[in-house]
C-alpha cells in the first residue's frame, strides 16, 4: 500500500467567533439537561438516563471549553498587540535612524495622501 502524501498545502485554520460558539453549545446542553430533569422517572423505566446525564457532562465539559477558549483568545489578542507594539517601536526607531529622510519622509508622505484625497473629491460650490 502506498503511503498518503498530500498534494497541497492545508489551508489555514477558520477563525470565528469560537468563544460565542462554545458558550451557545454549553448553554444548549445545559438547557437540554433542565427540560430532560422532570422526565427523570421516564428515563429511568426504559434505561435511558445516559441521555440525561450525558446533557449534564457536556454542560459541564463545555465549562471547562469556555475557560479554554477565553485564554486562547485573550492570548491571541495579547500576541497581536505585542507584535503590533513592536512593528510601531521599529518603525519609530527606523524612521528616526536615517540622515535626511527620517521622520520627515512619513510627514511628506501623509500630507501627499492628503492632497490626493482633496483633489479626488468634487468641488463643492
Amino acid at each position: 500500500m502506498a503511503k498518503w502524501t498530500p498534494k497541497h498545502e492545508a489551508p489555514e485554520p477558520l477563525e470565528g467567533p469560537i468563544v460565542a460558539t462554545v458558550t451557545g453549545g454549553t448553554i444548549l446542553w445545559f438547557a437540554l439537561f433542565v427540560v430532560q430533569l422532570p422526565f427523570y422517572g421516564w428515563f429511568a423505566d426504559r434505561d435511558l438516563l445516559w441521555w440525561v446525564w450525558t446533557c449534564a457532562a457536556g454542560g459541564f465539559l463545555g465549562l471547562i471549553g469556555i475557560w479554554y477558549v477565553r485564554g486562547r483568545d485573550a492570548a491571541l489578542k495579547r500576541h497581536a498587540a505585542e507584535a503590533n507594539a513592536e512593528a510601531n517601536a521599529e518603525a519609530g526607531a527606523g524612521a528616526g535612524a536615517g540622515a535626511g529622510a527620517g521622520a520627515g519622509a512619513g510627514v511628506d508622505a501623509d500630507a501627499d495622501a492628503d492632497a490626493e484625497a482633496r483633489a479626488a473629491q468634487p468641488d463643492q460650490p
